[in-house]
């Protein structure tokens, strides 16, 4: 008999703001390219009744809305684009070229992100969105950020930035281990962004680069956060559960009251050390602690941090959870940030090409924040982090000191932890149930 194809099992449980959608297995472990543009753009027709005055109701109006959206494709062009949604209005690449926040945009198409018209039923053009800006949290709402240009009345345009706050749907999703975690969550629909915040997150328990073994699996619950409807991003990963040549390793976020939020295991442990070993993840080291030969004054000095090679522009965390105690030039080090920590411990990050919007000195900032972006300022020959951790103004190697525990739950936040966090434990358990039966089916099968 021919073998059977093994199938994985879907499961969708509500669609609503707040609800739970479930996409267990994706067992037969089919890679799809991320990044690859739909095969055909999404179109839905919504009718939108507007009644009249009593007195002439029966002369009811009916305007017919056409919302189409497409990805923006490698190699795309806003020509490309508009020639995908069907639009073609007398003028508007005139309009794109004379407005400075329609020509930043059109020269900063990013592959991968949505555009959104709406036509009327002529075929008009009545709005187009260009959701250009991954989603941001602001005092712990989520927003989306999108260039909205809309057609007035006498056939001309207007454009503006506007910024609206997200729903959030939980997700829910399991896979097993083939070749690596990317191409498991690839093939159980997990976003990239949530696969890298898994890996941060057990990163301290497990080496997703030498540990990960042939038949490992993952289950995990997180945030996808939606705007009228379609989503906008991925948000935070909510538990999370790995089992490692069958070892459980497990965690799950919670933010105790006033304080900044973390994850633990089932007991509230915190996952987590006070300070993350590197401020870029995935990346290698350059230059150890100790004496070397510096690259520019080709002489023997003490080099007081480690140096992380990045190309410019990379992202850069904090650490640990801290205060910024200087941010601006400083001398060879060139456009710096200085955090100050409990204990006095500071951490030192030097060369940046820029910093984080709106960052300056007296903010607080979280352990993984983004605080500021790789570059070569200053003394330095290549674009690179010069990173250093500094114990009572001593600098000591990060990479082989004993760091600091993370502060723990007091019983009163355990039991708040209990309450909060362990019903998405209960999640997991029992999308772990649907595996189990995957396997049965499968056995059987044979």
């Amino acid at each position: 008999m021919p073998a059977k194809s093994r199938r994985p099992i879907k499961t969708v449980l509500g669609v609503s703001a707040g609800g739970l959608l479930v996409a267990a297995g994706a067992f037969a472990m089919v890679t799809p390219e991320r990044g690859a543009a739909p095969s055909q753009n999404l179109v839905t027709d919504t009718l939108v009744f507007q009644l009249p005055p009593l007195e002439s109701r029966d002369t009811t109006a009916l305007e017919f809305e056409q919302k189409i959206e497409t990805r923006i494709r490698s190699g795309d062009t806003v020509a490309s684009i508009l020639e995908r949604l069907g639009i073609q209005e007398e003028g508007f690449m005139a309009f794109i070229s004379s407005q400075a926040v329609t020509r930043k945009a059109a020269r900063g198409l990013v592959p991968g992100r949505t555009v959104q018209a709406a036509l009327d039923g002529d075929g008009s053009m009545k709005w187009i969105r260009y959701y250009h800006t991954p989603i941001t949290e602001n005092k712990g709402k989520y927003q989306t950020e999108y260039l909205l240009i809309t057609k007035l009345g006498d056939k001309s345009f207007t454009a503006e930035e506007v910024s609206a706050n997200t729903e959030s749907q939980m997700h829910l999703a399991a896979g097993v281990i083939n070749s690596s975690l990317f191409g498991a969550t690839d093939a159980a629909g997990v976003p990239d962004g949530v696969t890298m915040q898994m890996a941060e997150i057990l990163g301290g328990k497990i080496d997703f680069l030498r540990d990960i073994r042939k038949g490992d699996e993952f289950r995990v619950l997180y945030e996808t956060r939606m705007h009228e409807g379609r989503p906008t991003g991925s948000g935070r990963v909510l538990a999370v559960q790995y089992i490692n040549d069958g070892k459980l390793i497990e965690a799950m976020w919670f933010a105790p009251e006033g304080q900044h939020g973390g994850y633990y295991d089932k007991d509230g442990k915190s996952l987590k050390a006070a300070f993350l070993r590197s401020a870029i993840p995935f990346t290698r080291v350059s230059s150890k602690f100790g004496k070397r030969m510096h690259p520019i004054h080709k002489r023997w000095k003490a080099h007081n941090g480690i140096d992380f090679a990045a190309p410019t522009g990379t992202p850069i965390r904090a650490t640990g959870d801290g205060v910024v105690d200087f941010i601006g030039t400083k001398g060879g080090f060139g456009k710096t940030i200085i955090l100050r920590h409990p204990n006095n411990i500071t951490t030192l990050f030097a060369h940046q090409s820029r910093f984080a919007k709106g960052l300056k000195r007296g903010d607080r900032v979280a352990q993984g924040e983004i605080i500021g972006y790789v570059g070569s300022t200053g003394w330095s020959t290549g674009p690179h982090l010069h990173y250093e951790f500094r114990v009572n103004n001593k600098p000591v190697d990060p990479l082989g000191v004993r760091m600091p525990e993370a502060v723990k739950l007091d019983d009163k936040q355990r039991q708040q932890f209990y309450a909060h966090a362990l019903p998405w434990r209960d999640q997991l358990e029992r999308i772990a149930e649907l595996q189990d039966l995957d396997r049965n089916l499968q056995v059987a099968e044979r």
